[in-house]
């Protein structure tokens, strides 16, 4: 006789989502024999642990991306602040030998790091500042990479900082920084470097310069021998062809000039006409005078001159602030009067009187508004009196100014150049100057 088989079949109501089990067959016991199926593995992507630590995971990795994208844009400007940094300490380094060993250094080589030291100091305050910011980022770089945190609390430093705020406080710091260096580059005179001999030609007086309001690109020297009798301009296309060639365009002036106090600006020559106290503006385009006026008051014909003589009643000038003129008059005893001029129309703007002798004066320039007079004009020289028309106040200085040649008839700053253009008896001179500008933190 057969043995009893017994089938059992167990069924889910749902057989996606449960176990399965069937049997099929019952053992010499009598106990049944099942085959059982599990269920899909689909089933685990519904857990609902499974499902948060995937949640978790994606925060981690976008969070791992945008520091990564933080750090490569904070990296420029981390790079920029340890530049400067390791410049200003390897200035600072260079500075200290040169104060040690001064005593077997030239000179001139010491004056020209303290100076250079001079000029960036200002700017230390402002890269303290900017240095920082940097701390703030880099610290905020090393939080972030510690994914090791819980979640919740990484998520309040993140928020804790903005990139766009870092970002725009950054920004105003390089504006601030380029504002430094507009501010610096008009200041107070605190030294002229040695001579640079350009070229030696013509007579013992005389003046030569370069149109410092002149397009870019235009070199022009403009070459005037003598001090009167002479209306014949020289114009070279370049400093080098200046200095190397004597291939010119010669210009004739309507009138003579009187003394060496012309000056070339905006593409026209304004001059003191010989044996007068008028100023004529002759356009080099046109070739014709485009304005003329009297300088009323003003001394001539050797009346009020320079310590050296030569008609030099009359001095004109450029400065970062436009044309001048600087003269005596009877009514401030013979001293100094200072006018800004309007270059179109040569009308007064405004003049200060000063307490110095004209013919004490060996020769004068002006640099940002103020007026830098020299003791002499042969042998031993220095800028010893300034007179700031910003605040209408005179003070006596000390800078050195090396007369090479030992005769200076002509002395002439350039702005655009910033420089000092002179005629050393029958040598044409370059200096070039150190300006000094305190920035305050009103300023910054």
């Amino acid at each position: 006789m057969l043995p009893l088989i017994k089938r059992c079949k167990v069924l889910p109501a749902n057989p996606e989502e449960s176990w399965q089990v069937y049997s099929s067959a019952q053992d010499s016991e009598g106990r049944c024999v099942c085959t059982v199926v599990a269920p899909q593995q689909s089933m685990c992507s519904r857990d609902a642990r499974t499902k948060q630590l995937r949640q978790l995971l994606e925060k981690v990795q976008n969070m791992t991306q945008s520091i990564q994208v933080l750090d490569q844009r904070t990296q420029r400007d981390l790079q920029y602040v340890e530049k400067m940094e390791v410049q200003l300490r390897g200035l600072e380094t260079k500075f200290r030998q040169v104060e040690e060993n001064h005593k077997q250094n030239i000179a001139k080589q010491y004056k020209a790091i303290k100076s250079k030291m001079e000029e960036i100091r200002p700017l230390i305050p402002v890269l303290e500042e900017y240095k920082a910011d940097a701390k703030l980022v880099l610290q905020f770089k090393e939080e972030v990479q510690n994914l090791t945190s819980v979640l919740s609390e990484l998520q309040e430093e993140m928020g804790a900082y903005d990139y766009e705020e870092l970002h725009n406080r950054v920004s105003g710091l390089e504006e601030r920084l380029r504002a430094c260096m507009q501010k610096l580059a008009c200041g107070k005179l605190t030294g002229i470097s040695d001579p640079v001999t350009i070229k030696t030609s013509g007579s013992r007086f005389g003046s030569w310069m370069t149109d410092p309001a002149a397009p870019e690109g235009d070199t022009r020297v403009w070459y005037m021998d003598g001090y009167h009798n002479n209306r014949f301009v020289r114009e070279y296309k370049s400093m080098a062809d200046f200095m190397t060639t004597d291939n010119f365009t010669s210009h004739r002036l309507p009138h003579p000039w009187s003394g060496t106090g012309q000056v070339v600006y905006n593409g026209s020559i304004y001059f003191n006409k010989f044996q007068s106290h008028i100023i004529i503006k002759f356009d080099f385009k046109t070739s014709a005078i485009s304005k003329s006026r009297q300088l009323d008051n003003a001394g001539y014909n050797n009346m009020y001159h320079y310590a050296w003589g030569g008609h030099s009643d009359i001095d004109l000038m450029v400065d970062e602030g436009g044309l001048w003129a600087v003269y005596a008059t009877n009514q401030n005893a013979g001293n100094i009067v200072i006018s800004k001029l309007n270059p179109s129309t040569l009308q007064i703007i405004k003049s200060w009187t000063t307490n110095h002798p004209k013919r004490s004066a060996g020769e004068a320039f002006m640099i940002c508004g103020t007026l830098y007079v020299t003791n002499g004009y042969s042998g031993g020289t220095k800028v010893y009196y300034a007179y700031s028309t910003n605040s209408s106040t005179y003070e006596y200085i000390d800078i050195a100014f090396q007369n090479k040649y030992s005769h200076i008839s002509m002395l002439d700053y350039n702005p655009r150049d910033r420089a000092l253009y002179a005629w050393n008896n029958g040598h044409q001179v370059l200096y070039n100057v150190t300006l000094f500008h305190v920035i305050s933190s009103q300023e910054l």
